[in-house]
């Protein structure tokens, strides 16, 4: 209940400020008579409109105290000073002042709150001089320092108002800030991800089905002359077939938040690079492997991206170079790095697009994550050649990223 009716009333600021005004005012009117009478603590009487117009001007501005705090505190600061040119003693209505002080110390600058503090100082000093003037010098100011220590009390609770509401209105500034930072690092995993598993499906669909529609195309022209050869091709067809959803269901099985459909084939590398070639051979397209160096044991995620890089090189090879090409694959094995040159003599001419260009960008995109680089192009005599260089000490992102 409590709870609600504070919510309540912070949504409702300009009522709780007039719920201020009316108990001060409802108290100052109750003691009219004490600055209205002549025979009260024998000082000089006003009249009584003087004195409720007094009450009016330091209480009604308070209504507005949130919306202008330093034009309110300088209203009832003029106030307090006419009140001591009247010769009115302390009053109900002197409470406003300081809890203007208290307003400008936890709402505005330090300089500000400075101000508002010697204002209130000086009034003290003026109040003690004027009515604490026939007591002596010692009495005098030993009476402005409980005055003093009050308003630098009020001071120091503004200050410490102040101080939290910065603390906060910081923290919740940096909470938003990671919590933005994390939305973007987030959309970058994201981003990354999707591209990963792009060029996963890119490379094992563009290769295996143009395997299979290589061997489908031979198998139907070959069924009536050389069954047992159309035979053989039908069966390249369900091995690449099996082969490649093999694939997929690994590719797609670390996609699912409960994975329980036991385990899946192995990332292929560098030694898988034999099998490839025979596949590729026996779609129809003549190709030599050769290995220079000493072999060296590469990361997994390493051996991926060189057998990714061959087997869309090869699969480029098969569906532009033409039905006459033959291609070589080279692997060399340097101190630091691997070179792997993919070179045919077909038709020589960049590869078209094969709808939104992701082979060759995939190739990039693999040899980028270990600092390496791709260069394609048409040879010198005719045919193709893919070139990459793969440095062997890779960054450590690459092994995270491109496994």
């Amino acid at each position: 209940m409590f709870a609600r009716l504070f919510r309540w009333l912070r949504r409702h600021p300009r009522l709780v400020d007039l719920l201020w005004a009316l108990p001060i005012i409802g108290i100052s009117l109750s003691v009219l008579e004490t600055f209205t009478h002549p025979r009260i603590f024998g000082q000089r009487p006003i009249a009584w409109y003087v004195y409720l117009a007094l009450v009016a001007a330091m209480c009604v501005p308070m209504i507005w105290r949130r919306r202008w705090p330093r034009a309110v505190f300088a209203f009832v600061a003029c106030g307090a000073f006419v009140q001591w040119l009247l010769d009115l003693q302390v009053a109900p209505v002197d409470l406003n002042l300081f809890v203007m002080l208290y307003l400008i110390a936890a709402e505005y600058a330090f300089v500000w709150s400075i101000a508002a503090a010697a204002v209130v100082e000086l009034g003290a000093v003026l109040a003690v001089w004027r009515w604490w003037v026939d007591q002596n010098a010692g009495d005098k100011w030993s009476t402005l320092l409980p005055f003093t220590i009050f308003v630098g009390a009020i001071w120091v609770w503004g200050l410490y108002v102040s101080t939290r509401r910065k603390y906060t209105a910081e923290l919740e500034e940096r909470a938003k800030r990671l919590e933005r930072e994390r939305d973007a690092h987030m959309q970058v995993a994201a981003a990354g991800e999707r591209a990963r598993i792009a060029r996963e499906m890119h490379d094992v669909i563009a290769h295996s089905v143009s395997v299979m529609v290589v061997q489908a195309d031979g198998a139907s022209y070959m069924v009536d002359i050389d069954p047992a050869r159309a035979r053989r091709a039908m069966e390249t067809i369900g091995t690449t077939g099996r082969q490649a959803l093999t694939e997929m269901r690994r590719m797609l099985g670390v996609l699912r938040e409960n994975d329980d459909a036991g385990p899946y084939a192995p990332q292929p590398g560098v030694e898988q690079l034999t099998e490839l070639v025979g596949q590729i051979r026996s779609a129809g397209l003549p190709v030599d492997l050769t290995v220079e160096g000493v072999p060296a044991e590469l990361p997994t995620a390493l051996q991926l991206t060189v057998y990714r890089i061959v087997q869309e090189a090869l699969t480029n090879t098969r569906k532009h170079a033409g039905p006459a090409a033959t291609a070589e694959v080279n692997l060399h094995y340097g101190d630091d790095s691997v070179e792997i040159r993919i070179r045919d003599d077909g038709r020589g001419a960049a590869a078209p697009s094969d709808g939104r260009g992701h082979g060759l960008v995939g190739m990039s995109e693999r040899a980028a994550l270990y600092g390496g680089s791709v260069r394609t192009g048409p040879r010198t005599g005719g045919g193709y050649e893919v070139f990459a260089h793969l440095p062997v000490t890779e960054p450590r992102r690459a092994e995270t990223s491109a496994a």
